[in-house]
């Protein structure tokens, strides 16, 4: 350990009664001051790599080999909790990928950050206040001396990520591992809290490990980068050689299919299977066996297109737009930060915009221009301030319970979070069927469009039978856009959903998505922080700020020449491949 500050040897882990590890003989190395990647897809170890280095693995998991950390004497796998707890803060420390899990609910930020001072460190007591303020400015945490008092659920996402780091570093740690530490936050978010992370790195001289399955993110943070699949790890280097160079084919298929700028013959973004045959090895040496859920989201000899939409509750003029908004605001009263004052907040300002039929429209822009309130007013759930909505031709904003009744059958919404969105009592049979007993559908006709959907959706049908967490997030959300799709609408609003996915898994969903409004012709909104995607999937995009549409046209126009500082800024700091692959040459 003369020269590295992390070693890891042989590193297998097993589940109690299991025959087969699910991490096996990891090793990797990290010099003082080095930043190293960790990337790989959902479930190949990463995470379970970062509890090893930390001593935070379940008891029911049992480790062999070794982790050894400068400063500690001893392999990490075999000391007891009351060394391990001494180790954290000072030696290594963690900043999680979702901050409202990971912070106490219950306690005002001040006193988790004093908290982690009064165990770990050296400070005086009379000091710590102090210290707080000093490791709240130093995260650039927007007026730290009002934010040391409040809780988290008064913060936004990516003031919550500066706490964690804020906590992370309190005692300046040699190691700093994060994992997955901006996956949900907004691309400008994102952009300043990795810069954020760089800077603090440095001005402690820590390591840092950062675990993420994003190869443009990872690219522009570390100077090497490890790949992990299933469990190993098949390849080690530069950014550089890496990103240019790579020698096993799953690396070159996570490179392919990362790419929302290269497609295939067909105009689709490649999928692990397909970028691995594009990228040189045959299908039957596909080493993932994770290519999609069987066959490809967009078969080249599929029989015939899915049904079209019915159109059966909205009747609308075809030389008028389907969708019209005029002059919409909603505004809100809120308490201030601390709870001392209440000031108004316009979520929506004069928003006026028409949607076609049959046309992707993307809406963008950071949290809080007010992409979610406008979707909730679409939908019926919220009424504006001021304004009309017209939807078909029921206007919005004045119908009546049974307008809105039939508004929600044919604009139908798929949300971010799939898991949270369904049901965990339900089989998926229940999930995507129960918009259907509302009609009062019999029961045969129900379970047929529940089958026609699910293979829609590029799942079998022997998905109904099982519950939502015996599947991945991915499958997850097929089985969301199955229910949404179950009522045959005219449109869909897809809030933000691939914003968590692995990159491969993205890439089938946005495939997915494609095709089913093709075949269903249906008008999709499409909201996303995620500049990138919306430019893949969507003909026109508005761009949001503050409740306001600030710029609006094509999308190839707004990217090519975008009016306004603010797109310039969001397209600017959308991570993309092809600039981490400049970068690393």
């Amino acid at each position: 350990m003369d020269e590295n500050l992390l070693e890891v040897r042989d590193l297998t882990i097993t589940p109690a009664g299991a025959q087969a590890p699910v991490l096996q003989d990891v090793s990797l190395s990290l010099a003082p001051g080095e930043r190293v990647g960790l990337i790989g897809e959902s479930g190949s170890g990463k995470s379970l790599t970062a509890q090893s280095v930390m001593g935070l693995l379940p008891e029911e998991l049992r480790a062999e080999g070794s982790v050894s950390l400068q400063g500690f004497d001893g392999n990490v796998l075999a000391a007891k909790e009351k060394t391990l707890a001494r180790m954290r803060s000072d030696l290594v420390s963690m900043v999680f990928q979702e901050p409202m899990s990971a912070l106490n609910p219950l306690m005002r930020i001040g006193d988790q950050i004093a908290e982690v001072l009064r165990i770990h460190g050296e400070v005086r007591r009379g000091d710590i206040p102090g210290r707080v303020l000093d490791l709240l400015t130093s995260v650039h945490m927007p007026d730290p001396a009002s934010a040391r008092f409040a809780y988290p659920h008064q913060m936004s996402g990516g003031q919550r990520q500066r706490v964690m780091l804020a906590i992370a570093l309190a005692n300046s740690p040699r190691l700093l591992i994060c994992d997955e530490p901006t996956t949900a936050l907004d691309v400008t978010v994102q952009k300043h809290m990795l810069d954020l992370i760089a800077e603090r790195v440095a001005a402690v001289q820590a390591g840092l490990l950062f675990i993420t399955h994003d190869l443009a993110v990872v690219a522009g943070v570390c100077d090497r980068v490890s790949v992990m699949y299933a469990g190993r790890i098949v390849e080690t280097g530069s950014v550089a050689q890496i990103f240019t160079d790579p020698q096993h084919e799953y690396t070159r298929g996570l490179l392919a299919s990362s790419d929302l700028e290269s497609t295939d013959a067909r105009g689709k973004l490649y999928t692990l299977k397909t970028a691995l045959s594009y990228a040189g090895p045959t299908e039957a040496a596909d080493p993932t066996g994770v290519a999609g859920s069987g066959k490809e989201v967009a078969s080249d000899d599929a029989d015939e297109p899915a049904t079209a939409s019915t159109g059966e509750g909205l009747s609308t003029d075809t030389s008028a737009p389907l969708i019209d908004v005029s002059g919409v605001s909603k505004h809100f009263r809120s308490r201030g930060l601390l709870l001392r004052r209440r000031s108004p907040v316009r979520a929506l300002d004069d928003v006026s915009f028409s949607v076609a039929a049959g046309q992707r429209l993307g809406i963008v822009g950071e949290s809080g221009s007010g992409k979610s309130t406008l979707l909730t007013i679409l939908s019926g759930l919220d009424r504006p301030t001021s304004g009309q909505v017209r939807v078909g031709d029921i206007r919005v904003e004045s119908a009546s319970s049974t307008a809105l009744k039939s508004l929600r059958e044919d604009l139908q919404i798929v949300f971010q979070d799939p898991f949270a969105s369904l049901d965990p009592r339900m089989r998926v049979e229940d999930i995507v069927s129960e918009p259907l007993v509302a009609r009062g559908m019999a029961r045969d006709e129900r379970l047929a469009r529940v089958e026609e959907m699910l293979l829609a959706v590029d799942l079998d049908t022997t998905a109904m039978r099982r519950y939502p967490h015996q599947f991945s997030g991915g499958q997850r959300q097929r089985i969301s856009i199955a229910r949404a799709l179950v009522t045959r609408p005219q449109i869909l609003v897809a809030d933000e959903p691939v914003s968590a996915l692995d990159v491969s898994v993205r890439a089938q969903v946005l495939n997915l998505l494609t095709d089913l409004v093709d075949d269903y012709a249906l008008t999709l909104l499409f909201v996303s922080h995620d500049l990138g995607v919306v430019k893949h999937l969507c003909s026109d995009v508005i761009v949001m700020k503050d409740g306001r549409i600030v710029e609006s046209g094509s999308t190839e126009d707004i990217y090519a020449n975008p009016r306004e500082d603010y797109t310039r800024s969001l397209i600017a700091a959308t991570p993309s491949l092809a600039g981490a692959l400049a970068s690393a040459t």
